[in-house]
């Protein structure tokens, strides 16, 4: 494993799963000089032309600023903290794409700020499909001197950069409540489709008329005609994450002493779908509305 990254001159990438290493992928492309880690594996996830190494520790040591990619908050906590007891670090800015909720991200921040740390909230959206085309949408939650700087690092991974506010958790609260109605149109969708063609309608004659519609949403623009239709359900996005960040909209809605009625019957679906079929895509939903509206 060749370890040989300069000091400061290096962007550090930790996380190089379905959605990281795509990501990691564009920034070496587009001429980053990268030093990654990944516990599964760094050397056979790193993308070529990065520089895979075996620690946070070594990461931490040699890069600033920092981008995660993690599957939760526990895992972003845990790397966070490495990061932090770094005896050699250089790392100054830590900026997160995971999806970890609303408090996570507060807490890790005040974590983080009390050490002396930069921590930026930006969570990504678009699925797979969107990390590896670099069409992603970033949700970006920190200082508008971090956003100026960070700016142009971030570019080759999105087709929009939003500046969503400065604080830690306002990029998670959009991503969440963005996902939340994205599950919400996909599971209505499932369910208003299903009883069409009970009635004898053509899906795709319901999906033309919808539309065109008022009943337009992204499930009949995007999901249904090019996912479920087809029967490939290909969007790239797992039915446990899904179902993780309704569940996490859910939590923060809570905290925010906002209704949750809705949310609540969608969360309780997902979590049904999710329990025997969470690795599943989530455009696999669909089937089992129709089957389960059977019984």
């Amino acid at each position: 494993m060749g370890e040989s990254c300069t000091v400061m001159t290096t962007t550090g990438f930790i996380g190089l799963g379905n959605m990281g290493r795509p990501m990691a992928e564009n920034l070496a492309a587009a001429g980053h000089q990268l030093c990654v880690h990944d516990a599964a594996g760094s050397a056979e996830r790193a993308p070529e032309g990065a520089t895979p190494v075996n620690s946070v520790v070594h990461v931490a040591a040699v890069a600033d600023p920092i981008l995660l990619s993690l599957p939760d908050g526990a895992a972003v906590r845990s790397v966070v903290d490495e990061i932090r007891e770094s005896p050699n670090a250089v790392t100054h800015t830590i900026v997160d794409t995971s999806t970890i909720g609303v408090a996570a991200a507060r807490s890790i921040g005040r974590t983080l700020a009390d050490d002396g740390f930069e921590y930026v909230d930006a969570p990504v959206s678009g699925g797979v499909a969107g990390a590896r085309a670099a069409t992603l949408a970033i949700m970006f939650a920190g200082s508008s001197a971090a956003y100026n700087r960070l700016a142009s690092l971030l570019d080759p991974l999105c087709r929009r950069l939003v500046y969503v506010g400065r604080r830690p958790g306002q990029g998670q609260a959009m991503k969440v409540l963005n996902n939340y109605l994205s599950a919400t149109a996909m599971a209505a969708t499932s369910e208003a489709v299903s009883f069409g063609l009970r009635q004898g309608l053509e899906m795709s004659t319901m999906l033309d008329v919808l539309n065109a519609s008022s009943g337009m949403n992204t499930a009949t623009a995007d999901k249904f005609p090019n996912r479920v239709l087809t029967e490939t359900y290909d969007a790239g996005f797992a039915t446990r994450l899904l179902r993780k960040d309704v569940s996490l909209y859910v939590e923060a809605a809570a905290g925010a002493g906002v209704r949750k009625g809705v949310a609540e019957a969608v969360s309780a679906l997902w979590e049904e779908y999710a329990a025997d079929h969470g690795d599943e895509d989530f455009t696999r939903v669909f089937p089992f509305v129709q089957e389960s509206g059977e019984k």
